[in-house]
């Protein structure tokens, strides 16, 4: 060390460790989606944030047949219906793959326009004047674009090679969604490539884009018990640090009466505490959809006004529904009592009773034969992953620091602050970490392993108001006197 003379000063780092924001709602879909109508496609089983309507039609497209491509339902429903974002989407409609290659289809001119119904990749289509012809130019003999009806048009151009055809000749890979099986939506690791397919592709999201899932949907896919079995173990275990809650649908063509819910949910083992269950399908306008998208729409716009904090449960609040049907439009009617027994069920429903439709039910898929609070409800289960998730990545930067006293005391104070004030935002009713000797033994110590133990209490939904009313004969005394 140089000599020194005089006085110096010198910097530590900050004792107490300011908590990391989370997304606690951030959805991550997985579906289909119309990639022919897309300006830039993104690629098939690649995750992607999008944070507005314009961003995932960008990327994804956007059809109006939602059963061949789900994901634009979500789409719809969460920017343009509920407004909230971000949205992780992952496609599972691959282009090379899921196709049907046709050559030297005949189309024929009819006011310099000729007409494909099929779902045609751009890049794939080839144009000849002649079935044994050099390939036209686009922009100079023709232009292609999609129309309104999701067509596509063919235009020849004044001057090029088609101006004076009656006919021509075209070539072109078309998408073909009815390929897509519930396989390609479980996905896995392709032995080939080595890459992740489907829901695998759940852990990608954290080291793409820094965020942690916080809800996993597949709507039109996840009435599906062997898909829904597998969101459920994918959501649980999230790059071995992560959980996720998962929001799913009872098939409402195959369950068309309140009371056979139950019995389809637990046959079939819709039964997880990472889980919401829901039932039946809803309407808005002229348009279906699974209830999934749009209790995904409510817990957003709860949250989005709890600072994203996932601690009041989304029952009892709007949704941008005007009625509930089966998958076939015909009307469902629920009352307070239908819709009560599919709570008692762990089920979530909608119901039209009070001040508009609501979301209606607090219980994860583990009720009835699973009571415990932290598992049962599903505000404060979400509090329990939200508070992993947010621990996590705060104290990650302590991993491999020396085991001091410092290190532990630093951990305890910056939980206690940050636990403190979310006692006096009223998101919890206490909470304290300690660093408990019982739990530390020598010989974890030893190995480099060190515990702490949070306590803390998330608020329970009211979900039941009782008041006694009774008749008080003593108030007659006010007619004397």
């Amino acid at each position: 060390m140089a000599y020194r003379h005089g006085v110096y000063t010198s910097e530590l780092p900050t004792s107490i460790v300011p908590a990391v924001n989370t997304t606690a709602e951030l959805p991550v879909i997985f579906g289909t989606a119309p990639l022919h109508l897309a300006e830039s496609p993104a690629d098939a089983n690649r995750p992607m944030l999008c944070y507005s309507y314009d961003e995932a039609v960008k990327a994804f497209g956007y059809s109006k047949g939602w059963e061949k491509y789900t994901l634009c339902e979500a789409v719809y429903s969460q920017f343009a219906l509920y407004g909230y974002g971000p949205v992780v989407l992952v496609n599972v409609l691959d282009p090379s793959k899921h196709k049907e290659s046709k050559e030297n289809q005949s189309i024929t001119f009819t006011g310099g326009k000729a007409v494909i119904a099929e779902p045609v990749m751009l890049g794939t289509l080839k144009v000849r004047a002649l079935g044994s012809g050099e390939p036209l130019k686009r922009d100079v003999d023709y232009t292609a674009e999609y129309d309104d009806n999701e067509e596509l048009v063919i235009t020849a151009l004044e001057g090029g090679a088609l101006a004076e055809k009656n006919s021509a000749f075209v070539s072109y890979d078309a998408l073909k969604p009815d390929q897509v099986t519930k396989d390609d939506i479980i996905g896995g690791i392709d032995t080939s490539t080595g890459k992740s397919k489907g829901l695998e592709t759940i852990d990608q999201v954290f080291p793409l884009f820094g965020l942690v899932p916080g809800l996993i949907l597949a709507p039109g896919w996840s009435h599906i018990p062997e898909v829904a079995a597998i969101m459920k173990a994918k959501a649980s275990n999230i790059n071995e640090h992560f959980k996720a809650m998962v929001i799913a649908d009872v098939p409402a063509d195959e369950v068309t009466k309140y009371t056979d819910v139950s019995a389809w949910k637990n046959k079939n083992g819709y039964t997880g505490e990472n889980e919401i269950v829901c039932w039946p399908m809803v309407k808005m306008g002229d348009k279906v959809y699974h209830m999934s998208t749009h209790v995904l729409g409510v817990i957003a716009s709860v949250d989005a006004a709890n600072e994203d904090i996932p601690y009041e449960s989304p029952s009892n609040k709007s949704m941008s529904i005007n009625g509930l049907c089966l998958k076939d439009g015909s009307e469902v009617i629920m009352g307070p009592e239908q819709a009560n027994y599919l709570n008692g069920q762990g089920i979530v429903t909608a119901l039209n009773f009070i001040g508009g439709w609501k979301c209606w039910g607090n219980r994860t898929g583990c009720y009835p034969s699973n009571t415990d609070a932290k598992d049962a409800f599903i505000s404060i289960k979400r509090m329990f992953y939200w508070h992993a998730q947010t621990f996590i990545q705060t104290y990650w930067v302590k991993v491999d620091k020396p085991i001091t006293k410092r290190l532990i005391q630093t951990v305890i104070d910056s939980e206690n602050i940050r636990l403190n004030g979310l006692v006096a935002q009223g998101v919890l009713l206490g909470a304290r970490v300690e660093f408990l000797e019982s739990e530390n033994p020598t010989t974890n110590l030893l190995d480099g392993k060190i515990k702490f133990h949070t306590y803390f209490t998330p608020p329970a939904p009211a979900r039941e108001i009782d008041n006694v009313i009774e008749y008080d004969t003593s108030y007659f005394s006010s007619l004397f006197g």
